[in-house]
């Protein structure tokens, strides 16, 4: 029977319905969209204030070891975190080496580890490991400060050294076995480390970085960046009065358009130079190439026996970290492994 609508009545009703309904639908769509825009804005946001371009979790213990979080500084502007690598076995009786492994901008203690992979070397190595972390009060993208002015480079090499002596005080780690590396900033700031405090290294490596010393304004920095400058050998070599620098590993790809090749080469070169009364001997240059990874040169200038000096350069690598994690900035994983590498240098010498 008929409900007693016209025809044309119930065809309009019924085109009413389906257009509540997809109006309603349209709704939650937008609406959807519109938080799923919010929440993308607030994660660049998040990402963009915490300095770091691809933020992760807090490291993790597996398969021993721990992880231990601390801030440490000689004042309020001074206080840095860190995060802390200690092998399992450690202790008075049986202290770990430690290595200090500083940064790069961009990076905080958190993703580095995660780049380098460095608690896996580390259990296998029984190393202990230091990543203290710049503050994004004194720096908006974390780059550790190795130019500037000679006070403010100096500051920040004692606020470093100050977790490093702070961190050997409270657990076992041995204090003639400190290590240091780092990549970009970080490896600038491990050299630069190493001029100002070479009796507290057993050696030192930069992947990446640019000829510490040879910078004290930004300007500078962007022409060292580019192997336009050079260090101040004479002033370092007034510093020194004598003293031998640790030796150091310097590993950087050829490709690098953020900091040129060139300045691997100047780094070495001023360790040669500043050596006070030795003369290094050159080994001869040799050529790596293991399965798919990239192909790299190694170039050693030798003390005696022992390798004093040796350059690592990457073919087709551009600024990352050779051999480190995927989906990670500033990390190439098609490349050789650049921690393995520097810690089979750290061995030797």
């Amino acid at each position: 029977m008929s409900s007693g609508k016209p025809i044309w009545l119930r065809g309009w009703t019924k085109a009413g319905k389906r257009a509540l309904r997809v109006t309603r639908q349209a709704r939650k769509v937008s609406g959807q969209a519109i938080k799923d825009q919010i929440a993308t804005v607030e994660k660049v946001s998040r990402r963009i204030l915490s300095g770091v371009a691809t933020p992760t979790p807090p490291p993790t213990a597996r398969g021993g070891g721990r992880w231990e979080e601390g801030r440490w500084g000689s004042g309020p502007l001074a206080l840095r975190n860190y995060r802390l690598f200690i092998p399992r076995g450690s202790s008075a009786s049986r202290p770990a080496p430690l290595l200090l492994l500083l940064h790069g901008c961009g990076q905080d203690a958190a993703s580095f580890a995660t780049c380098t992979r460095v608690a896996s070397l580390a259990r296998a190595e029984r190393v202990a490991v230091l990543l203290p972390e710049q503050s994004t009060h004194a720096s908006r993208q974390r780059c550790w400060k190795w130019f500037g002015a000679e006070s403010l480079v100096a500051r920040e090499a004692m606020i470093l050294m100050s977790i490093v002596e702070h961190v050997s005080v409270l657990h076992p780690v041995r204090r003639d076995q400190v290590f240091a590396l780092g990549i970009s900033a970080g490896g600038s700031m491990a050299l630069t480390l190493a001029l100002r405090y070479p009796h507290r290294f057993k050696a030192v490596g930069t992947h990446s970085g640019a000829v510490p010393h040879s910078a004290s304004s930004a300007i500078q920095a962007g022409q060292s960046m580019r192997g336009r400058r050079s260090a101040n050998a004479e002033a370092l070599r007034w510093r020194l009065l004598g003293r031998r620098l640790p030796p150091l590993i310097a590993l950087h790809g050829d490709a690098d358009r953020v900091v040129t090749f060139d300045n691997a080469s100047a780094s070495t070169a001023l360790w040669l130079d500043l050596l006070p009364h030795e003369a290094p001997r050159a080994g001869r240059s040799r050529e790596v190439q293991r399965g798919r990874r990239r192909r790299y040169t190694v170039t050693d200038w030798h003390l005696a026996t022992a390798p004093y000096v040796r350059l690592i350069q990457i073919n087709g690598l551009g600024h990352a970290w050779s051999g480190g994690a995927p989906k990670q900035a500033f990390s190439d994983p098609t490349g050789p492994d650049a921690l393995k590498l520097a810690m089979r240098f750290f061995a030797e010498v």
